[in-house]
């Protein structure tokens, strides 16, 4: 098998680290590994597969020779991106930075993997809420068109990166030493205000947009159109961010254009790639975060009828927010490139 030369742009935070696990896990077929981060973490050691790599500080000139660049994100995918591409590399970014430029596809490879073919140097790796929840969605649009998604999200502090888990650590040390918790990244590291996570809830990840809502929830609504190619899909979004440490949980409503038997909608989720369902009130089984961790599969429960409503069901979606959402969602990218002969 032909191997490829593959640079990692943020190598050294939590995304970055993931890659490094999955592409080990995963025998990805790379011949030659470039590690980059920002100036601050340039010189660092990463022990990996028996080699000790030395992190390199971003240029504009890092990707000469590169086949493949896996971005984990962050404000300087959109100064660095063209520059791969000029030297002849494919980029995966994800960052927010390419997602709705309609000249960069947006793809979930179990999803729209065929998206992939009008890439022109960009490749953009969806927001890690929409993908865990798009794995729900397809396997379900398949058997009748979805008109409406209602879907309240519960976000694990991975998404805020490392400092995010680092802070809810600290907090639950201060708490239970009787000190007063100390926050400096949440709701995000910009904003005016920063509240303690840990014992708590946060209704907002981002910032808030013109029409109130947040750009973490406008994100889900416009790049589930995108990767689901219908922009009549009627779609409506609230974030929040919980003390749990990797994996979303999402409660999706979905609204249907005809009635589907749960039965042939279970069976639709279980025989779709990636996805696990995790199905029986009698036992109590239904996914959860804690359980859900550090697995590659997207996991959905509590499938029921709204009873409320016509053709419109409940459901429980939840995936690890590093992994599929982002570093194993990436990866599998240029998996499938390769595995056609895209690349």
């Amino acid at each position: 098998m032909k191997k490829y030369n593959v640079a990692i742009l943020g190598a050294t935070g939590a995304v970055g680290a993931e890659f490094l696990k999955l592409i080990e896990e995963r025998n990805f077929p790379f011949a030659e590994l470039r590690l980059l981060a920002s100036k601050r973490s340039a010189g660092k050691e990463i022990a990996f597969m028996g080699k000790t790599y030395t992190v390199e500080e971003a240029t504009f000139d890092s990707f000469k020779g590169m086949d493949i660049a896996l971005f984990a994100g962050g404000s300087i995918s959109k100064d660095f991106a063209p520059h791969a591409v000029k030297a002849g590399a494919v980029v995966i970014d994800n960052s927010s930075a390419f997602r709705m430029d309609p000249e960069v596809p947006l793809v979930v490879p179990e999803v729209n993997p065929q998206a992939i073919l009008k890439h022109k140097g960009i490749i953009a790796n969806p927001n890690c809420s929409t993908i865990i929840m798009v794995m729900a969605l397809k396997p379900i649009y398949d058997l009748a068109k979805i008109k409406r998604v209602i879907v309240s999200t519960y976000q694990a502090v991975s998404g805020a990166g490392k400092e995010g888990i680092d802070e809810l650590d600290a907090q639950v040390r201060e708490h239970s030493e009787g000190r007063e918790m100390t926050a400096n990244i949440l709701p995000s590291a910009s904003a005016e205000k920063h509240y303690p996570i840990a014992f708590n809830l946060i209704p907002q990840i981002d910032v808030f947009c013109d029409n109130l809502y947040t750009k973490e929830e406008m994100k889900m609504v416009n790049e589930t159109k995108k990767i689901m190619e219908d922009y009549e899909m009627r779609i409506t979004a609230t974030t929040i961010r919980v003390p749990v440490y990797r994996s979303h949980s999402e409660s999706v409503n979905i609204e249907l254009e005809k009635e589907v038997d749960l039965g042939a909608m279970r069976e639709a989720l279980a025989k779709f790639p990636g996805v696990t369902v995790q199905d029986d009130p009698s036992k109590q089984e239904y996914p959860m975060p804690l359980y859900t961790s550090e697995k590659d599969d997207v996991y959905v429960g509590r499938l029921r009828r709204d009873e409320s409503c016509e053709k419109s069901y409940n459901m429980w979606v939840v995936g690890d927010q590093i992994r599929k959402g982002a570093a194993l969602n990436t990866l599998q990218i240029a998996e499938t490139m390769i595995k056609n002969g895209w690349i």
